[in-house]
């Protein structure tokens, strides 16, 4: 089982590291190859694991949403899965915001429509259910009997823009892809919602702040919501050679895709758009409660924020971004101070008796999603609790959760990713 884990990780990653886009010019090219390997390993994992073990949810297009304009890049319709709740989860609502990269120039984005990430004509017909979208009591206790949605990503920027590029037939309809999948899902039973909880990892952990008071917006102020960003807290920082690869990536984002209009007009008016796409300078003045579920060396941000191939020219960063125990003194004292500007962000945050942080000193990404991850035996785990039950017991009241691990090493329960 843990190989098959393992696979599941890596397919994951390369998964995630593919739709990325180019940063240095060469993206059509450098995709094509990380897809290739994302099949060799998909088709390991099909092989090793027995699907009948998982819960498997079938594709949903939301029809409606063609004659909106709401459609992915290449202008197919959007779609999502839905296992309905039962029992005392029958009235109450999960929806997850997949994940994926962005698409951050004209040429990432036309590669990204023949992908699932930019087109429902590629996307898998279904998918497994596992982590907090499990219907199993012993393996999600808080939301296994509840309606759960994962809400397909298909518009390379994190459901938000509203615009498109006749010359590259390139729909940029991420705003309305989100209007229209919650129209859907309010007509299918969301309406009568007791409680309400917006989730999503990566990519859909930003949308999930970026949405989280529109979310809010939808239901009547008796209706419990609140909203979880799950590896989604990416930070403006430097990287080992002392550029900007993310704030570059992401505005590269913003001006494609016309953003600036779509995002938060409290934070414009201080700052540019493109620091206006970074959660460190949006999650405060959030009003829906949220909880910042993230790893203090993200995984995802040490290989393509911090010590991207295009700030490493000679390579000297690949084997420690690979596997963590193979970096020096220096190395890993530059970690160190990654995670100290992640905590300072989030002390504002924090501060709100309504919001909550779990904050592990690991090198992971999307906790939440990852059955090993979110609850099991040898879980991660912060004052004695597992991911699961600390967004439970935030979610419910039960306590407060402000769970901020000491720095790397002391943290031995961690599910740290490494690539060979």
């Amino acid at each position: 089982m843990n190989c098959v884990l393992r696979i599941a990780a890596a397919v994951w990653w390369l998964c995630l590291c593919s739709v990325l886009g180019s940063s240095d010019g060469n993206g059509i090219g450098r995709v094509r190859d990380t897809d290739d390997a994302i099949s060799l390993l998909e088709n390991k994992l099909t092989a090793t694991t027995n699907s009948s073990q998982l819960l498997m949810v079938p594709l949903t297009l939301i029809h409606r949403a063609g004659p909106k304009g709401a459609v992915c890049l290449d202008g197919t319709l959007p779609g999502y899965h839905i296992h309905s709740g039962f029992g005392s989860g029958a009235n109450r609502w999960l929806i997850q915001l997949e994940g994926g990269g962005w698409c951050n120039t004209r040429r990432s984005c036309i590669f990204r429509k023949t992908t699932r990430r930019g087109s429902s004509n590629h996307m898998e017909k279904v998918l497994a259910f596992t982590g907090i979208s499990s219907n199993k009591a012993n393996e999600n206790p808080d939301f296994y009997n509840w309606n759960r949605v994962k809400l397909r990503y298909c518009d390379g920027a994190s459901f938000t823009g509203d615009s498109q590029d006749n010359s590259s037939n390139l729909y940029y309809r991420g705003q309305r892809i989100w209007q229209s999948a919650m129209e859907e899902l309010m007509s299918k039973g969301m309406q009568k919602a007791e409680q309400a909880l917006l989730s999503g990892c990566s990519a859909g952990g930003l949308a999930s702040i970026l949405h989280c008071d529109q979310f809010k917006a939808l239901f009547p102020g008796a209706t419990k919501v609140k909203c979880l960003s799950d590896a989604g807290l990416f930070m403006d920082a430097v990287d080992v050679s002392g550029g900007h690869s993310l704030r570059n990536m992401f505005k590269g984002v913003v001006t494609i895709q016309n953003l600036q209009k779509e995002l938060s007009t409290t934070c414009t008016k201080h700052l540019d758009p493109t620091s206006c796409f970074f959660p460190q300078n949006l999650v405060s003045d959030i009003k829906t409660p949220m909880f910042l579920l993230n790893a203090a060396y993200d995984a995802w941000q040490v290989q393509e924020s911090l010590a991207p191939p295009s700030a490493d020219p000679s390579g000297s960063w690949k084997a420690c971004k690979s596997d963590h125990s193979h970096c020096n003194s220096s190395q890993i004292h530059f970690f160190q101070e990654f995670r100290n500007q992640m905590v300072e962000a989030v002390k504002s945050f924090s501060a709100s008796k309504h919001n909550g942080v779990f904050l592990n000193s690991c090198f992971a990404h999307c906790q939440s999603e990852r059955q090993d991850t979110w609850f099991a035996p040898d879980s991660p785990r912060l004052h004695g609790k597992t991911v699961a039950e600390s967004v439970g017991d935030w979610y419910f009241d039960r306590t407060t959760v402000k769970a901020i691990d000491c720095p790397y090493p002391c943290d031995k329960t961690c599910h740290d990713l490494i690539f060979k």
